[in-house]
């Protein structure tokens, strides 16, 4: 109470005595703070007891009043005084020392507000960044303590400074032996070395052991600042910074490699705070440090500080935590994680379920990392990024993906699922695909097909005897495969498509005037033409100009395939694929082939935005520049699809709709052999291969023997459709259920496979 009345009185002298000089004011008010170390007995009372605080106010408001009368860039008296004798240096030391009780919060506060409101350059000034460095060392070292807030408000200032200008980072870059070869003394020494004298309480960040007489010179009190003090004076202020007692406590739990880039690691320690703002705020400080330009500072942050272990380390225990119950359901569909915004309260939440809580750290966790990389310097975000191939893709998640506990296949299918959804950053999507896919780009053949393991398991899951595991792993793929990465699509299928080796090449005499450049051969079979379709309804085609007259509005301009057969014959093909006794669609409403087109043009254009910077060719390589003889293999990837599609009549109508909707997704890709492979059904296949098309010929060939074997199969076929609709409500259970459904299905995706074709040949013959 008397501290305070002081304090008011002090105010009301201060407010009546006449305006002083700025810099003497500003003297005043130092010498005040000083004297009070000289008079003071008792070291005990908390600094909220003296005037130190309101001293240090006056301070501040004296640098900026004296800021706002000069020209912008013209240094004052008072910032001079305060750079000439080190105050900040002082001040380091007793916010240090933490003497009178609560001092370093004040000078962690009085550092936050010079460097956040002066506008004039500071940290470029040795007697400005030193101390400033000496105090971050300082900052994270025990987590929950009572100056936490204030030692992130500092940090973050420091960080926001460095964004603005960033070539100051290397003043904050430290280099122990330089130093030691530079200064040539004892002085330097190394951490352990420091510790191993016991020296490390008075130990600053450049590993400098500070004597106790060394003290008072970091104080900036010289003879020169108090000339007119009376020696005993100085000898007591002295005397008292000398005694200062510099309390040892427990460091936070972060190993430091190296102390060469300690703002890195206070904010490191900060992360990992209880108080969730403070954690938030201190990632938010690192990336704004991982994102400076600066490659010598991208290289020490990701060499010499914990960042790439804080980053790793945390996925996997937040992976690790996720209980082995959580629903796979539930991991598709919880709601889009941003990190710092995962604040959970399972008491508010009506669609919470076990897990949830830690299902949203991990998602958030996950977001971060992803966010920080997207931001960070070039070769910090692949040093980051290859951290977490390794130490969590490899270490963590592919033991989890490559078990046999089918439960545990789902549950860890579903999180790698999920975050390859959630993966924004280039960098971490290359580390993620060469985790998931390897990275060959050589032709596969089918004695190395297992050459990537987890490649293998993943691709081998997409037709595994669980119809879940199967439809999660396929759902996977078919995400993946919207990902602007080249890669992905290179390495499923493109790379074995690459020599055009699926096809038969006949060399055909001069004459022969209905030749199709680039080897696509004139005779082949009209399919309008073949038995098998001969009992196909001519109303159940279009002309030319029909389709030409439903085209969809005109996309972005797309190199033109010549030598394409003809768009009608090749829609018709597939529309007329199902024979007519096999088709409901055209019994129920708003089912027609409009539909297909619209979405199939939107699609498209979205593709061809992905693909625009992989530089694909646009007509397919000549025949003659290909290797035909070698043996052709699809690929693993193909080969599984191939072979579900092929059993699309004896398996559950979900797995259906997820394998036509993967090959859906890879017919749409604008490269001219993928067209070729999947959407032409003249192509001249060689012997033994197999197309898209000729593997639906087959189902189409089994499915009109087992219709003889069904009675009453149009009406049974309707009645289905209509009950996947919602049209009729659920009854009795209809016999031959799964061939019904997948007969459904499998019209569908000849009308979706027609409408692709057409959009991209409207494309490639827009002017």
């Amino acid at each position: 109470m008397f501290s305070k009345f002081t304090s008011i009185l002090q105010h009301a002298v201060e407010a009546l005595a006449p305006s002083l000089p700025l810099q003497e004011d500003f003297v005043y008010h130092w010498k005040a703070i000083t004297h009070y170390y000289i008079e003071t007995s008792d070291d005990k009372a908390p600094v909220t007891d003296t005037n130190i605080p309101s001293h240090l106010d006056q301070m501040l408001g004296i640098l900026l009043q004296e800021e706002r009368e000069r020209e912008f860039g013209v240094t004052g008296p008072c910032m001079e005084y305060l750079l000439h004798h080190k105050i900040l240096e002082t001040l380091y030391t007793l916010g240090k020392a933490d003497c009178p009780p609560g001092m370093r919060q004040q000078v962690l506060v009085f550092y936050t507000k010079l460097l956040g409101r002066i506008q004039q350059p500071l940290l470029p000034h040795i007697n400005v960044h030193r101390p400033v460095q000496k105090l971050i060392r300082l900052c994270g070292e025990v987590l929950a303590t009572p100056t936490e807030n204030e030692e992130i408000q500092f940090l973050c200032i420091v960080c926001a400074k460095l964004k603005q200008n960033p070539y100051l980072v290397n003043f904050f870059l430290e280099n122990k032996l330089k130093s030691l070869a530079s200064k040539g003394t004892p002085d330097v020494i190394s951490e352990d070395t420091s510790k191993g004298q016991g020296q490390d309480s008075l130990s600053t960040d450049t590993g400098q052991s500070c004597q106790p007489e060394e003290l008072s010179g970091a104080t900036g009190l010289e003879h020169t600042e108090l000339d007119d003090e009376p020696p005993h004076q100085l000898d007591d202020l002295s005397t008292s910074l000398d005694n200062l007692t510099v309390t040892s406590l427990p460091e936070a739990t972060v190993i430091r490699p190296n102390q060469d880039y300690n703002l890195v690691n206070s904010l490191l320690n900060l992360t990992r705070s209880p108080d969730g703002r403070i954690a938030v705020k201190a990632c938010e400080g690192l990336m704004l440090l991982v994102s400076l330009p600066e490659p010598a500072a991208a290289r020490c942050l990701t060499q010499s500080t914990c960042l790439c272990e804080l980053l790793t380390d945390r996925l996997a225990s937040l992976y690790k935590a996720l209980p082995q119950s959580v629903d796979p359901l539930d991991i598709e569909t919880v709601e889009a994680i941003n990190w710092g915004l995962d604040s959970y309260s399972h008491k508010e939440d009506a669609s919470a379920f076990p897990g949830k809580r830690a299902l949203i750290s991990f998602l958030s966790w996950f977001d971060y990392c992803d966010q920080l990389i997207k931001e960070a310097q070039k070769t910090a975000a692949v040093a980051l990024a290859k951290a977490v191939h390794e130490r969590f893709f490899i270490g963590v998640m592919e033991p989890q993906l490559m078990q046999t506990s089918e439960m545990g296949i789902l549950t860890s299918t579903a999180l790698l699922h999920r975050i390859v959804r959630q993966v924004t950053s280039d960098v971490l999507l290359q580390e993620m695909v060469f985790f998931i896919l390897g990275e060959q780009r050589e032709p596969e053949t089918l004695a190395e097909i297992s050459r990537h393991p987890l490649r293998h398991r993943l691709i081998e899951h997409c037709d595994h005897i669980s119809d879940e595991i199967s439809i999660m792993t396929l759902r996977m793929f078919e995400h993946l495969l919207q990902k602007p990465n080249e890669h992905i699509l290179y390495n499923l299928v493109l790379r074995n498509l690459e020599e055009r080796n699926y096809t038969e090449y006949k060399p055909v005499c001069p004459e022969d005037k209905d030749v199709v450049e680039n080897g696509l051969i004139a005779g082949a079979v009209d399919l309008e033409e073949d038995p098998l379709f001969t009992d196909i309804s001519p109303d159940n085609t279009l002309s030319n100009q029909e389709w030409l007259s439903s085209s969809p509005p005109a996309t972005p301009d797309h190199p033109k395939n010549d030598g394409k057969t003809e768009v009608h014959k090749i829609v018709n093909s597939f529309l007329c694929l199902v024979p007519d006794e096999a088709k409901s669609s055209y019994h129920v409403e708003g089912t027609g082939y409009d539909t297909y087109l619209r979405d199939a043009h939107r699609q498209f254009r979205d593709y061809c935005a992905i693909c625009l910077r992989w530089e694909w060719p646009g007509s397919p390589k000549a025949l003659e520049k290909c290797n035909l003889e070698a043996t052709f293999f699809e690929g693993h990837f193909l080969k599984v699809l191939f072979d579900r599609m092929g059993r699309i009549l004896d398996q559950p109508y979900d797995v259906n709709l997820q394998v036509t909707s993967v090959l859906s997704r890879l017919s749409l890709f604008p490269h001219p052999h993928i067209h070729e492979y999947l959407l032409d059904p003249y192509v001249n296949l060689a012997s033994g291969c197999r197309s898209l098309f000729s593997v639906i010929v087959r189902v189409v060939g089994d499915l009109m023997v087992r219709i003889q074997r069904i009675q009453d199969f149009t009406p049974k076929l309707l009645l289905v459709r209509k009950r996947l609709l919602g049209l009729e409500p659920e009854g009795p259970v209809i016999d031959h259920i799964t061939l019904l459904e997948g007969v459904i299905v499998l019209e569908e995706f000849c009308k979706e496979l027609a409408a692709i074709a057409f959009v991209k040949y409207h494309a490639s013959s827009t002017p």
